[in-house]
């Protein structure tokens, strides 16, 4: 995601919001790889480092635990030159259903 004048808050950086959502959806993505319909059942974000106008940030999700119908995710957010500028961990519940049709 390249940091715009709209993901700008009123101190000129990004706004936590879009850094999170860009995690929320790498969590996403990793949880539900597997086919499995997942939605999260809690997370928790570190903000450490401003992103600014013109950054380009890059999240990675790893899974770190799956047991039965839950998992934990840690997705790490960092800007182009390699500065970690969030943590974020979920944690997923399997439900019913695949994302894609079977």
């Amino acid at each position: 995601m390249t940091v715009q004048t709209k993901h700008l808050n009123g101190l000129g950086i990004c706004h936590g919001g879009f850094i999170f959502t860009l995690a929320d959806s790498a969590f996403a993505f990793a949880c539900n790889s597997r086919n499995q319909a997942t939605l999260a059942a809690g997370c928790s974000i570190e903000f450490l480092e401003a992103a600014r106008l013109g950054d380009v940030l890059h999240a990675t999700a790893t899974e770190q635990a799956l047991r039965g119908r839950a998992g934990i995710y840690d997705i790490v957010v960092r800007k182009q030159d390699g500065t970690t500028i969030a943590l974020f961990r979920g944690k997923s519940m399997a439900i019913k259903g695949t994302v894609l049709p079977a």
